[in-house]
């Protein structure tokens, strides 16, 4: 296994793309610790599925976006890791409403939970790593890294600061063999986007150049390559994982054609 007895800590894994990251790292080897702020029972489950396979897991809650709540949160997985091998950023929310209606404190919780949760826990891991010899942190985007989302701006602009936060912690971090990379998926079917329209897969894949939608386990797979050895030279990078959804143009005739 590419990960064999390397720890992890997901945040935001109690469903979704962050339950789907968790138990792919514990499939290729991982220990993993299961962050969740309010979903008690989905990240024990996970932590369930995760004990299933034969590794060691378990669930802590943190408002990731309270600077007292993450270092709480570290504290606690270093506790029961000594050391911590990778951090998987994934925690996030978004509001879905125009910007002209976008209440202050709507804003204000977007932008906490996926940037600055982003920032305090990139920084509270990062300063382990620098002692411990080195790590992989890697930060989730969104297709509106590259397309602009509309009625989510609050979203938006969270994702798009991740990728250039990846940047620029990837350039001063690099010193301490610690890589920073971000994975950026496109439509991927969960528990929430089933919720936003009635054929969410078929709508998606209608629009995609692979013609299907995609699943958590495309997302995971791409986040254990960047944990993993094989990604030993790569850092700063934004990988796409969206079937080429945001690449396709606006184009008046089928492409091939």
């Amino acid at each position: 296994m590419a990960l064999e007895s390397k720890t992890a800590l997901v945040t935001g894994a109690s469903k979704g793309i962050g339950k789907g990251i968790a138990l792919e790292l514990a499939r290729q080897g991982c220990d993993v610790a299961v962050n969740y702020h309010s979903d008690q029972a989905g990240a024990e489950a996970t932590v369930a599925e995760i004990a299933a396979m034969g590794r060691t897991a378990f669930a802590v809650s943190a408002d990731v976006g309270n600077a007292a709540a993450a270092a709480r949160m570290f504290e606690e997985v270093l506790a029961r890791f000594p050391r911590l091998h990778i951090l998987v950023n994934n925690a996030g929310t978004q509001v879905w409403k125009p910007l002209l209606d976008l209440a202050e404190a709507e804003w204000d919780r977007v932008i906490a939970t996926n940037l600055k949760g982003c920032f305090l826990c990139t920084q509270l891991a990062g300063r382990h790593m620098k002692q411990q010899g080195g790590g992989r942190i890697v930060n989730i985007g969104s297709g509106c890294n590259k397309v602009p989302f509309p009625n989510l701006v609050s979203y938006t602009a969270s994702k798009g600061g991740i990728e250039m936060f990846t940047r620029v912690a990837a350039m001063e971090l690099g010193k301490y063999s610690i890589t920073v990379n971000c994975v950026a998926p496109g439509a991927i079917e969960i528990e929430r986007t089933k919720l936003e329209m009635g054929d969410y897969a078929g709508t998606w894949a209608s629009l995609t150049p692979l013609a299907r939608v995609g699943q958590p386990v495309d997302v995971a797979r791409a986040v254990a390559f960047f944990a993993s050895d094989a990604a030993d030279f790569v850092t700063a990078q934004t990988l796409w994982v969206d079937g080429g959804a945001f690449t396709h143009p606006n184009w008046p005739h089928p492409v091939g054609s």
